[in-house]
C-alpha cells in the first residue's frame, strides 16, 4: 500500500476510542501517512502509524511533534470527553479541553511558514438547553451549555473561530453528536448497557441492568461513520466554519435499551442507579446535518441496530 502523495495526518490524542478508528480509516481509505500522539501511560498497538508521546498541557511537547511531522492535516481529538466525569472533575476538564486546545493552536501558530488544516472536535452537547422549536438543531443556534463538558467544548469552538479569523489559520470545527461502536468504554451509555447485558448472558451478574435517565433523547451515530465525516470535513470544509456530525435522527435511551434487550433475548429487570443520573440532563439533542451533507455529500452507512449488535458482540468477547 502506497501513501497518497505523501500526505501526512496527525491525530492528537489518538489513544482513545475514536482515535483508533480514525487512524485506520485515514490509513486504509485515504492512504495517508498517519501519525498519532498519546499520553505516556497509554498504549497504542498500531503498526502502520508513527506514535509520539505528547501532553497537550505542555506546549513545548506538542509543538515539537507538530514541527517534526509537519502534517497537512491535524485532527485534535485529545479531550476529557465524558459528561459524567466532567461533573466529578471540572478543573481537569477545563484544563484539557480549553487550555490544551489553546496550546495546540499556539504551537501551530508559532511555527514559521507552516499552515496546516486543523479540525477541532466539539460536541452536540454544546447546544445545551434546546427549545422545542429548535429541533433538529443547526450550527447557527444559540449555545446554552448544560454541563461542564459542554461548556468547555463551546469555549473550544469560540477559540477556534477567533484564531481562524485573527491569525488567518485554517481551522474547522465540528460538533459531534453521540457516537458509538465496538470498543467504546463502558462509561458511555450504549456500551455500558451492552456490557451489562453480556455479563447477564454469561451469568456473571444477576438479571438486573442498572440505568440512569432513560427519557433523554439523543442522536447516535456509528463511530465508523463519524471518522469518515471527519476526513471529509477537513478536506472540504471551510475555515472558521462549524459542522454538525450526527445521524439527524434522535432516539430515546429507553428505546436504545429495548433494542439491546431484544437483540440479546435475555430476561432482565431494569433498575435506576442514582449514581448514573447527572445533576442536569437535557431532554432532547438532535442534529441538523444539512450543512455537512451539502459540503461533503456524507451519508451514514451503518444502521443503529447493526452498530448496537456489533457493540454487544464486542462485549460478549470481552467479559
Amino acid at each position: 500500500m502506497t501513501v497518497k502523495d505523501n500526505i501526512k495526518a496527525l491525530i492528537i490524542g489518538g489513544g482513545g476510542f475514536v482515535g483508533g478508528y480514525l487512524a485506520s480509516y485515514l490509513h486504509s481509505e485515504c492512504k495517508w501517512e498517519v501519525n498519532i500522539t498519546k499520553m505516556k501511560n497509554e498504549t497504542i498497538d498500531c503498526v502502520f502509524a508513527e506514535i509520539f508521546d505528547a501532553d497537550i498541557l505542555n506546549i513545548e511537547s506538542i509543538k515539537k511533534v507538530i514541527n517534526d511531522v509537519r502534517p497537512k492535516y491535524i485532527f485534535h481529538l485529545a479531550a476529557q470527553s465524558s459528561v459524567f466525569s466532567s461533573w466529578k472533575n471540572p478543573a481537569l476538564t477545563i484544563d484539557v479541553n480549553v487550555k490544551g486546545t489553546i496550546n495546540v493552536l499556539d504551537a501551530v501558530r508559532n511555527i514559521d511558514g507552516y499552515e496546516p488544516k486543523i479540525l477541532l472536535i466539539g460536541s452536540g452537547e454544546e447546544y445545551g438547553h434546546i427549545k422545542e422549536n429548535e429541533t433538529p438543531i443547526n450550527e447557527e443556534n444559540v449555545l446554552r451549555p448544560g454541563n461542564i463538558y459542554a461548556a468547555t467544548k463551546a469555549m473550544q469552538n469560540f477559540i477556534g473561530k477567533i484564531y481562524s479569523e485573527a491569525y488567518n489559520m485554517n481551522i474547522i470545527m465540528v460538533r459531534a453528536f453521540n457516537h458509538i461502536g465496538p470498543g467504546q468504554a463502558s462509561n458511555f451509555v450504549v456500551s455500558d448497557f451492552c456490557r451489562q447485558i453480556a455479563e447477564i448472558e454469561k451469568g456473571l451478574r444477576e438479571n438486573v441492568i442498572k440505568v440512569g435517565n432513560l427519557s433523554a433523547i439523543r442522536d447516535f451515530t456509528d463511530v465508523r461513520d463519524v471518522v469518515r465525516a471527519y476526513s471529509m470535513i477537513i478536506q472540504k470544509g471551510k475555515p472558521g466554519n462549524v459542522y454538525n456530525v450526527g445521524s439527524g435522527k434522535a432516539i430515546s435511551i429507553e428505546d436504545i435499551l429495548n433494542i439491546i434487550i431484544k437483540i440479546s433475548g435475555a430476561d432482565v429487570n431494569i433498575e435506576v442507579d442514582e449514581n448514573k443520573l447527572r445533576p442536569v440532563d437535557i431532554k432532547i439533542i438532535e442534529a441538523d446535518i444539512s450543512k455537512l451533507v451539502e459540503a461533503t455529500d456524507w451519508q451514514r452507512k451503518y444502521e443503529l441496530k447493526d452498530t448496537i449488535s456489533d457493540t454487544l458482540d464486542f462485549w460478549r468477547k470481552m467479559v
